[in-house]
């Protein structure tokens, strides 16, 4: 894969460079390689981490090109592993063409970055931030398919308000190509996914200099068919969960809704940020007792970071993660994560993160990665510490 990025860099950099004089046949070449370290004290937490695991890598390149003053189009093409995900499949993280009419009014169509919160879009650029994980109360990495990018179009601009600062705005429309949920229990196998409709916006208003206010909000859609085997159906047929002439087959409808208010404040060196949302899901399913009818998540984060000198950044937060605000009792309830972070720019193309995590709690624990054991059995204080390096250009 490194291989073929490199190749494909060189490429388009030679390209690149036939043409100096016209801006509007330059090509921007972009691209990063990372890779990281996980070890936590008890819990595996998105891969085998209790044993320490380097499943944690990235590669990246993208290109983008003005092909008229009004134009742009780009691509990107991304390869990951993450524990049990990624395992260095490439494929198109984003790609867009671009009309920019007025500062106000743009157009973008393709498969955009979702803009939710204040650094949704910038999630997969390493080198963007002080911490290797974002909050994962509002940032959960492990939901980056669903999170980063959604295929249909959208509309932006930056609107001048004179004294009272400037508005920027962007709402959006499409749909999302992703695999499969995964299934709730064993015994249970999902098929025929697809998303009707994911849709959105973000209103970001900056009106002083260093500061920004914020909302977001997002909703969509997932159908798919759950397929119940025998062994299983029969005994949720006898407690009553799935009702007697439903199965094996359980058509189900899936809506989220997805809101989040945001505030970063930067002085100087200082960088402070904090955010709140809630995630809202309804299933809709001829067994409501086996698919809840209706949850919230609460998520909430604080934030900051100071740069001590050019190449030192520390930082720390405080994140929260409750899945269901109706049920707060129990280590399974929710998940409150203390991290601090060390940023090291070694050079201008080359950044090395320590950081370290306090966690009290085991709701957003994988089950299967942690063989098969519930959430509420699994140890409820647990430490995390992660390395990572990245280089980029």
């Amino acid at each position: 894969m490194a291989m073929v990025l490199a190749g494909t860099s060189l490429a388009f950099a030679a390209g690149a460079q036939t043409n100096d004089g016209d801006t509007t046949t330059a090509v921007d070449v972009h691209g990063f390689v990372s890779q990281g370290f996980i070890k936590t004290s008890a819990n595996d937490y998105l891969a085998h981490s209790k044993r320490g695991s380097f499943e944690f890598s990235e590669a990246g390149i993208n290109f983008t090109k003005s092909v008229t003053d009004d134009l742009r189009v780009g691509f990107q093409l991304f390869a990951q592993d993450l524990g049990p995900t990624g395992d260095y499949r490439p494929k198109f993280d984003w790609y867009f063409l671009d009309w920019r009419f007025r500062d106000w009014l743009g157009i973008r169509a393709g498969r955009t970055k979702i803009p939710f919160g204040l650094y949704n879009e910038t999630s997969d650029i390493d080198a963007a931030r002080v911490p290797i994980l974002l909050p994962q109360s509002v940032y959960p990495i492990d939901h980056r398919d669903y999170l980063l990018a959604q295929t249909g179009a959208e509309v932006y601009g930056n609107v001048r308000l004179g004294a009272a600062g400037s508005v920027e705005y962007r709402a959006y429309g499409g749909t999302i190509f992703t695999d499969p949920p995964k299934p709730p229990a064993s015994g249970i196998s999902v098929d025929d996914l697809q998303m009707p409709y994911v849709y959105g916006g973000r209103v970001l208003w900056s009106p002083i200099d260093g500061l920004s206010l914020g909302g977001s909000y997002q909703a969509l859609r997932f159908d798919w068919t759950y397929q119940l085997s025998p062994e299983l159906l029969g005994p949720l047929q006898t407690v009553g969960v799935v009702p007697a002439g439903v199965g094996p087959s359980l058509a189900t409808k899936f809506r989220v809704k997805l809101w989040v208010g945001s505030l970063e404040y930067q002085a100087g060196p200082v960088l402070f940020s904090a955010e709140y949302a809630r995630w809202i899901g309804e299933f809709e399913s001829l067994a409501p007792k086996l698919l809840p009818p209706h949850v919230v998540n609460e998520r909430y984060y604080g934030m900051v970071s100071l740069r001590v000198t050019p190449w030192f950044t520390p930082g720390i937060y405080y994140s929260v993660y409750v899945p269901n605000v109706e049920h707060r009792e129990g280590r399974e309830s929710h998940q409150y994560d203390a991290a601090v972070s060390f940023r090291y720019d070694l050079n201008p193309h080359w950044i090395l993160k320590l950081e370290g995590h306090y966690l009290e709690g085991t709701a957003a624990l994988d089950k299967d990665l942690n063989g098969g054991v519930e959430a509420k059995d699994l140890t409820k204080t647990w430490g995390m510490l992660l390395l990572k390096t990245t280089a980029y250009f």
